[in-house]
């Protein structure tokens, strides 16, 4: 039996350009004589398609797709992700579903059920889970076909009570085929590889594991689908972070002997291999954001600053030199360094530089509230001014050409609350907001591997947002290199704040962070969509209340 994985990205709610992607799939596999093609989860619709799901005439969208695909299925076989109605009144209306099509109609459906509710996943919000289970034979095979997070309940410490595959086992299936929707983050292939190893060890059995790959919104998808053979080892892996198409012959891997070459529950991350990661999948988010918005171009800031520098690089990468505007807009806090760096990094990649000076802009507001400052003296507010009126500018610019305006903050940045509301922190989309300050350095680093196209002079400059004489980050905020770590410690690790003293931080700094942190909730919710890579970003997969009074 010849079966072909289909890895491809997906549109949410465009049914007209999934289901023609899913065609001419199907059309290429039965030029091929392939017997079984597969698709990944939710397929028809895109992942997540969140509240779409309580809409009758999405419902309706996916069935009528479902049909169609089916009238496709003459001699070949079908497995494609789709919500399925749930045909009980007890429970949720809907069940997320993996039908099997063939012969030019719904063979079987097999329902998740194991539904996420953690982090970015509300499925439990929608779905009814799934109590019965079957396998499915086809050309002298029995298929355990399961869906994604029904493979991930093999920990020392489940998260579920059951496990679908222990009750499927019984059925003495061949093998293992999973769809899956699986997120980004740096980290994530190995544990996805790990979870699925397991599976293979455990009921001795190879899996064909399909992943979506692409971009929605603030969720990047890998790809990264891969065929593992019944010891654990692994057959095959399709590309990165774009589409793949490829067959395998199901007698060649059930009889495959490769062995495992990685220790179970033993990940270990490079920074040679995660800021290649890191870089592609931000270049991905960008592409796939503006492509499926029907944008072509963008235009940020670009302040002399190694955040502003990546984020620009970055754009380039994506969207093509001409497709992105950069606009130095220095006040008469800017250094004369700032202004050449950001020139010679514009030169560097090709992209002409808009010169906007805001002096006159800043005196003339200034001025206009003098009258109701009362003599104050210059504070936090006249630097706010200045960052305002930049933002105000750059979306001046993107509201008269359709541009999208990138957001340069870093997650360090986002964090504490080292920016300004209405300024520096508004947007279409947060490039970066993922990226600690130390590992967008990291990052630049990556991206001059080449050749020189981040400046040196701002990778060695220290941080400064320039809104005051002789301003650095450092007057208001730690060393980067403890922040960072102080963060990670609790945004990603949730450790409290008695945890991370006994690492060996500093008492009063360690509460000093934190409550910045928790007090800057409020900016943080107003904040555009941030491209998730790592294991916890800011966003859906972070919801705290804003008001609360824990560590603030």
């Amino acid at each position: 039996m010849k079966i072909a994985l289909a890895q491809l990205n997906y549109h949410i709610g465009n049914f007209e350009q999934n289901l023609s992607k899913i065609k001419t799939a199907i059309s290429k596999a039965k030029a091929e004589e392939v017997d079984l093609v597969v698709f990944a989860e939710l397929a028809v619709c895109g992942y997540p398609p969140r509240d779409f799901l309580e809409f009758n005439d999405f419902i309706k969208q996916c069935k009528d797709s479902i049909k169609s695909i089916a009238e496709e299925c003459d001699g070949i076989a079908v497995i494609v992700g789709s919500p399925s109605i749930n045909p009980n009144l007890e429970g949720k209306n809907l069940y997320n579903s993996a039908y099997f099509l063939e012969n030019k109609k719904v063979h079987t459906i097999c329902n998740k059920s194991l539904l996420p509710n953690y982090d970015v996943f509300d499925e439990y919000r929608y779905f009814e889970p799934a109590v019965s289970f079957k396998t499915i034979d086809f050309k002298g095979y029995r298929i355990a076909l399961t869906i994604c997070e029904d493979l991930w309940n093999v920990d020392d410490d489940p998260m579920y009570p059951i496990s679908p595959m222990n009750i499927i086992i019984r059925e003495k299936p061949d093998m293992i085929i999973n769809i899956a929707a699986s997120p980004f983050s740096y980290s994530h292939p190995e544990e996805r590889e790990n979870v699925l190893c397991k599976n293979a060890v455990k009921y001795k059995l190879p899996i064909f594991y399909l992943n979506h790959v692409g971009a929605q919104t603030e969720l990047l998808f890998d790809g990264g689908s891969m065929v593992i053979n019944n010891k654990g080892g692994i057959v095959d892996e399709m590309n990165y972070f774009e589409e793949d198409f490829r067959i395998y012959d199901a007698k060649n891997v059930l009889e495959n002997s490769v062995l495992p070459t990685h220790e179970f529950n033993k990940i270990l991350l490079e920074d040679s291999v995660k800021f290649p990661r890191i870089y592609d999948a931000l270049v991905m988010g960008i592409r796939s954001y503006f492509n499926k918005l029907g944008f072509k171009k963008a235009v940020l800031g670009s302040s002399g600053g190694i955040d502003s520098a990546v984020v620009l690089a970055l754009a380039v990468e994506a969207l093509g030199k001409e497709n992105v505007r950069a606009v130095l807009m220095p006040s008469i806090f800017s250094s004369e360094t700032s202004v050449s760096d950001a020139l010679e990094l514009g030169k560097n990649l090709s992209v002409a530089c808009d010169f906007i000076p805001i002096n006159s802009i800043y005196d003339s507001t200034v001025k206009t509230l003098h009258p109701f400052f009362n003599n104050l003296n210059f504070d936090l507010t006249e630097e706010n001014i200045q960052a305002r009126i930049r933002g105000f500018l750059l979306m001046a610019l993107s509201n008269k050409f359709g541009y999208i305006l990138l957001n340069t903050s870093n997650k360090s940045e986002l964090a504490v609350g080292y920016g300004t509301l209405y300024g520096d922190m508004c947007g279409g989309l947060s490039v970066i907001g993922d990226v600690y300050k130390t590992e967008v350095f990291q990052l630049a680093n990556y991206i001059n591997r080449n050749k020189e196209i981040i400046p040196q002079n701002i990778l060695a400059k220290d941080p400064s947002a320039e809104l005051r004489p002789d301003q650095k980050d450092s007057d208001s905020l730690p060393d980067y290199d403890i922040l960072d770590k102080i963060l990670f410690q609790y945004i990603e690790n949730r450790k409290g704040p008695k945890e991370i003293i006994a690492l060996g931080y500093e008492e009063t700094l360690v509460r000093k962070i934190l409550k910045m942190v928790n007090t800057n909730e409020y900016k943080r919710h107003q904040t555009p969509p941030i491209l998730r890579v790592s294991p916890k970003a800011f966003g859906t997969g972070r919801r705290l209340p804003i008001v609360a009074k824990y560590l603030s």
